[in-house]
């Protein structure tokens, strides 16, 4: 099969951003950024029936299977403060357009029997767990964002943790900085990890780094499942983590593809 060119962003950019989308030969869009929109086919998913000639199809699905056992969706951040509040300090302009699909990336894992894990802020209503430059916006009696037990700190409407998942907190940046996640993951012989929610320069970017540095097999980050509070931005941050080795299909490639 030949590599099919193509941009991801022509939906991501029109509901996330507002912006029009370029074309490949818009002279406005810098290389940099074009390089970043190159897509190019996922790998076939084929179930036993899908190709009676093959005689393997049994085993395939199970190597399959077997591989979705030892992967993990993490679901960061999509808390009301970071996408819907419109007060809320913390909001991220793209988060709301990203819902869809990440509503979507959490089916797509729960039919796969993937393991989704959602990582969310929950901070002391003081502000004590709170990064330093962000104290100032937390004092008595006038809880913080995301505070434990507040509107905010709940997930946007649509998504829902349900049994068989897992809820971990974080106060950081990055979902392993002071958390148990790396010992969770190692315990469930997880090797694999897609990441999906906000915000792509500050919470995405280091869970992803931190990733790196430990040494995951597969780091994938879903570029139309992610966001920040501009398109630039998001595209920027894709382009670093892909230069570490981490793959960014869209969410129809992976939802297609084998792993």
């Amino acid at each position: 099969m030949q590599p099919v060119g193509g941009l991801w962003t022509y939906k991501y950019m029109h509901q996330a951003h507002g912006i029009a989308p370029y074309s490949c030969t818009d002279h406005h869009l810098p290389h940099l950024l074009v390089r970043t929109f190159l897509i190019f086919p996922a790998r076939t998913c084929l179930s036993a029936s899908s190709d009676p000639t093959r005689s393997d199809g049994g085993s395939l699905l199970s190597s399959m299977a077997d591989k979705w056992k030892h992967t993990a969706l993490l679901v960061i951040d999509m808390q009301k403060d970071f996408v819907e509040e419109e007060d809320s300090p913390m909001r991220v302009n793209g988060g709301e357009a990203i819902v869809p699909n990440v509503i979507e990336a959490v089916e797509v894992a729960r039919r796969r029997g993937i393991l989704v894990i959602w990582v969310v802020r929950e901070h002391d209503p003081l502000g004590r767990d709170v990064e330093l430059f962000r104290r100032h916006w937390y004092s008595p009696g006038k809880p913080g964002p995301t505070s434990k037990g507040s509107r905010g700190a709940e997930l946007v409407d649509g998504l829902v943790i349900r049994e068989g998942d897992y809820k971990l907190v974080k106060t950081r940046f990055s979902a392993f900085f002071a958390t148990h996640l790396h010992s969770l993951l190692q315990g469930a012989g997880i090797d694999t990890l897609v990441i999906t929610g906000v915000q792509t320069p500050n919470c995405i970017r280091q869970t992803v780094f931190d990733a790196v540095a430990l040494d995951y097999k597969s780091v994938t980050v879903l570029v139309d499942a992610t966001a920040a509070a501009s398109l630039e931005v998001h595209l920027a941050n894709v382009f670093d983590m892909k230069n570490v080795g981490v793959a960014t299909p869209t969410l129809e490639q992976w939802s297609k593809s084998d792993a």
